[in-house]
């Protein structure tokens, strides 16, 4: 399965054949979502970029919940100095194993809260700021009407009717994120029937990232990166989700397709890749007929095969 990927910068330049319209009012109501919270799951380059063309009060919703983060986030990291603080001076009378775990565990937490109060404030945009995670929003490239639009839409395909516990199998300290971030190719006509061949979208990405085996038995994340520069041309579905109970908003969401793996993938220990497009194919994609299923499976077929070369990812 794709466990994220790296958004590509230059989103609009590839896609301007298609001339998508970014929907604002889409990105509109994702900046006011929860509060503007969601903010935590969106990509900084994609907070910094759009979020100077929406509306004020979009714009504050947004200010005022990074605000509350930033207190909340000064006030962990001055507990987690303490304790690192607290450990060290035990240590240096004392080895504990105790004080050896607080001193590892706040140290790491220091490090994590000091990059993101950097980025919260940081102006220039860095490689990673462009990736996306599970639960987290992507821009996605869709037909509307007589065009083509960029939505923001949750790497997650909750399916509509759907509870909002869906999203995880398994209970207590077995409780697991489901793998609906991900549709395979072989349950295309089965699980996924109401959105593929109806509801199709695509993702621009420079890369994808795969959590495998390490040697050692421990998981490794790795990064792969096709060989040509090209970006990937990912295939996605997507749908609507409405809260049957009525107490969460609506909610886009997609799933990228997953086929086969290519070799070299496979060789490095992973079982799936995403399907990456031809751009011949892309409008033939976007615009499907669900009676001819049997041409969405020659596009898959005429996929492109870069070599997907791979390293340990940062």
């Amino acid at each position: 399965m794709c466990y994220s990927a790296q958004i590509e910068a230059d989103y609009m330049r590839l896609l301007r054949a298609f001339g998508p319209v970014l929907s604002l009012e889409e990105f509109t109501r994702l900046w006011l979502r929860d509060a503007g919270k969601e903010r935590r799951r969106i990509p900084k380059a994609l907070v910094d970029q759009v979020g100077p063309l929406l509306p004020a009060t979009a714009q504050a919703t947004f200010a005022a919940a990074a605000a509350g983060d930033e207190a909340a986030w000064q006030e962990e990291l001055f507990k987690q100095s303490r304790r690192v603080a607290d450990a060290e001076r035990k240590l240096a009378l004392k080895f504990t194993k105790t004080a050896e775990k607080d001193l590892t565990i706040g140290r790491r937490k220091v490090d994590q809260l000091k990059g993101w109060l950097g980025d919260l404030h940081r102006q220039k945009l860095a490689s990673r700021d462009w990736r996306f995670f599970p639960q987290w929003w992507a821009p996605v490239l869709v037909r509307e009407g007589d065009g083509y639009a960029i939505k923001p839409m949750r790497y997650q395909l909750r399916k509509p009717g759907m509870p909002a516990s869906s999203d995880y199998v398994g209970t207590g300290v077995s409780r697991r994120m489901s793998g609906t971030y991900n549709a395979r190719r072989d349950n295309l006509e089965r699980y996924w029937h109401k959105q593929f061949g109806h509801k199709h979208g695509v993702i621009v990405a420079s890369r994808f990232y795969e959590n495998v085996e390490g040697p050692d038995g421990t998981s490794q994340r790795l990064e792969f990166t096709p060989r040509t520069g090209e970006p990937l041309l990912v295939a996605c579905l997507w749908d609507l989700w409405t809260d049957p109970t009525g107490q969460e908003s609506d909610m886009l969401c997609f799933a990228a397709i997953t086929d086969e793996p290519e070799p070299e993938v496979l060789a490095a220990g992973h079982d799936r890749t995403v399907i990456n497009l031809k751009p011949e194919h892309l409008e033939a994609w976007l615009n499907p007929d669900p009676a001819d299923r049997a041409a969405l499976y020659a596009i898959f077929d005429d996929k492109r095969h870069p070599f997907y070369e791979h390293k340990i990812a940062a």
